[in-house]
C-alpha cells in the first residue's frame, strides 16, 4: 500500500475522466438522435458541442494513459506528442462541423423546418444534466491541478451555455411557433464550439512545430537568470519545447569560472524550476565568451548590458 500514493492522483484523475466521458458521449448520441429526429439544429450544434467536450475528454485519459507508459530508447518521449497530434485533428474536424452546421442554418433561414419543441424540451433538458454531472465529476477532481482535466472542466461548461440555448429555443417554439430561433440558436452555440476549436488548434499547432509555451518570455528569463545568479555573465542558444504539455529546455550559460562546479548547476536548475516550473533542462556550461551569428538566439535585440565584463 505504501508506494500508491504516488499514483492516486492520476487514477482518479482517470476514474473521474472516464466517467465524465461515458457521460458526455452517450448524451452526445443521444443528442443527435433528438436533433434528427425532433428536427432541431440548435440540438444537433449542441451535439457537435458535446462531441468537442467528449474528445477532450478522451484526450486528457489519453494523456494520463500515455503519461505512465514508459519512455523505451526508440521513443525517449513515449507518446506524449500523441494527445497533442489527436488535440489538433480534433479541432479539424471541429472546425468543419461547425462549417456544416452554420452552412445548414442558412439554408433554413429560406426554407424554415418543421421543428418538434416537445421532444427538443426533453432532449435539452436531459443533455443540460448531464452537462451538469459531468462538470461535477471533473471538479471534485480540482484539488489536483491537472491542465487536462481544467481543459476538460471549461468544455463542459460550454457546453452548459449551449444546453441553455437549446432549451431556450424549444420553449421559443413551443409557445410562439417561431421555428427561425433554432437555426439563428445554432449559429450561436456554433460560435462557441469555433472559440474552443480555434484555441486548441492555436495550441496544438504551436507545440508541434515546437514552439515555446506562449506564457514564456525568453529575454526576461535570460535577464532574470543573470540578476538572481552573479556567477552567470550570459546565456545563449535557449531552446525552450513542449512535449504532452511538459516546457523541457536547453541552454548554454557563460559563467565566471566556478569553485563547485555541480553547485552552481544545481542553482540554475533550481532556479529554472522555481521561477520558470521547467523540470527538465539541459545546460552547458562554458567559460568563454561566446561569438558566433547565434549567439543571441531567442533574444529580440543583443543585450548590451550583457556583453561589458561586470
Amino acid at each position: 500500500m505504501a508506494h500508491s500514493h504516488s499514483h492516486a492522483p492520476a487514477d482518479a484523475n482517470a476514474r473521474r475522466l472516464s466517467l465524465a466521458f461515458g457521460v458526455t458521449a452517450v448524451f452526445m448520441l443521444i443528442e443527435v438522435a433528438g436533433g434528427l429526429f425532433s428536427g432541431s439544429l440548435a440540438l444537433l450544434a449542441d451535439a457537435g458541442h458535446m462531441l468537442t467536450d467528449a474528445a477532450a475528454l478522451l484526450f486528457a485519459l489519453l494523456a494520463v494513459h500515455f503519461a505512465r507508459q514508459p519512455p523505451s530508447a526508440k521513443r525517449t518521449f513515449g507518446w506524449l506528442r500523441l494527445t497533442t497530434l489527436a488535440a489538433f485533428v480534433n479541432a479539424l474536424a471541429l472546425v468543419f462541423i461547425t462549417v456544416l452546421i452554420v452552412w445548414e442554418a442558412f439554408q433554413r433561414f429560406s426554407h424554415p423546418q418543421p421543428v418538434a419543441g416537445a421532444t427538443m424540451m426533453v432532449i435539452a433538458i436531459a443533455g443540460l444534466l448531464a452537462n451538469v454531472l459531468a462538470f461535477w465529476l471533473l471538479h471534485r477532481g480540482s484539488e489536483e491541478k491537472n491542465l487536462n482535466v481544467r481543459a476538460a472542466a471549461l468544455h463542459v461548461l460550454g457546453d452548459l451555455l449551449g444546453s441553455v440555448g437549446a432549451i431556450i429555443a424549444a420553449l421559443i417554439i413551443l409557445f410562439t411557433n417561431w421555428t427561425p430561433i433554432d437555426p439563428i440558436l445554432s449559429v450561436l452555440v456554433s460560435l462557441l464550439v469555433l472559440r474552443s476549436a480555434w484555441r486548441l488548434l492555436k495550441e496544438s499547432v504551436n507545440e508541434l512545430l515546437e514552439g515555446a509555451p506562449g506564457s514564456l518570455d525568453i529575454g526576461a528569463l535570460k535577464r532574470h537568470l543573470h540578476r538572481a545568479i552573479p556567477e552567470v555573465r550570459d546565456v545563449h542558444h535557449v531552446h525552450v519545447w513542449l512535449v504532452g504539455e511538459k516546457p523541457l529546455m536547453t541552454l548554454h550559460v557563460q559563467v565566471i569560472p566556478p569553485h563547485d562546479h555541480d553547485k552552481l548547476l544545481g542553482d540554475i536548475q533550481h532556479f529554472l524550476m522555481h521561477h520558470y516550473a521547467i523540470e527538465h533542462v539541459t545546460i552547458q556550461m562554458e567559460y568563454q565568451a561566446c561569438n558566433g551569428p547565434d549567439c543571441h538566439l531567442g533574444e529580440t535585440q543583443p543585450d548590451p548590458h550583457h556583453s561589458h565584463h561586470h
